[in-house]
């Protein structure tokens, strides 16, 4: 046994980011789930996150948040398959991935395309077009950027799973549920291949929020 508890909310990119790093590794782990939007999920999240999000690693006695200090934690804590490459150049551009992912894609290929482009309406919330044409307009200079480094070949490759991987592809999934995510996402083809690789292996069909099933069928 793994000693190893997640807390999490399936809908969260996040949450499925740790769950995918979990899986590559072959870890088995107990699951609690929390909807951090809610108001008992602010009370259960109180004594586990100070600022209340999810996911949260326990492993015995150790409790850590934040999703890239869980990646790296996992990577050191137990054994392979190591989700670091072993190369300086590829361990550079695998942080770089993780940075431009949290600071710069986060925010306009979830927050608002996917957010607004379908799981609002899903939810049903209201949803704002002008925050989805915010946030197509914003996509396109990120997908350039990793177009660029996902074309290098060091990373992004969608053979060798990095914690890159595992950080992006949940994000990435989102996206592509609205068609001009997808389209955006077709038109950069390195990309697309990496997309295409990491999406058929078994930890991503795993990890899929049941929900995504439910709005491609409505497509």
């Amino acid at each position: 046994m793994t000693g190893l508890t997640l807390i999490g909310f399936q809908d969260s990119v996040y949450t499925r980011a740790v769950r995918l790093a979990l899986s590559e590794k072959a870890l088995a782990y107990a699951y609690d789930e929390v909807n951090p939007f809610t108001e008992d999920g602010q009370a259960r999240l109180a004594g586990d996150h100070p600022f209340g999000r999810v996911p949260v690693l326990r492993h015995e006695a150790f409790d850590l948040y934040e999703t890239q200090a869980i990646l790296g934690y996992l990577d050191d804590a137990f054994d392979a398959p190591e989700l670091f490459p072993e190369d300086a150049r590829a361990r550079a551009r695998v942080r770089q991935v993780m940075g431009i992912t949290d600071s710069y894609l986060y925010q306009p290929l979830v927050r608002q395309v996917f957010s607004h482009g379908v799981y609002r309406a899903h939810m049903g919330l209201a949803a704002e077009a002008a925050v989805l044409r915010q946030g197509l307009a914003a996509s396109g200079p990120v997908l350039d950027a990793l177009e660029g480094i996902a074309a290098a070949g060091l990373v992004l490759t969608g053979r060798d799973v990095s914690r890159a991987d595992c950080l992006l592809a949940p994000m990435i999934d989102y996206f592509a549920l609205v068609p001009e995510g997808r389209a955006m996402l077709e038109a950069r083809p390195a990309l697309s291949r990496w997309f295409a690789g990491i999406s058929a292996r078994a930890a991503f069909a795993e990890t899929r929020p049941g929900f995504v099933a439910v709005l491609e069928g409505g497509r």
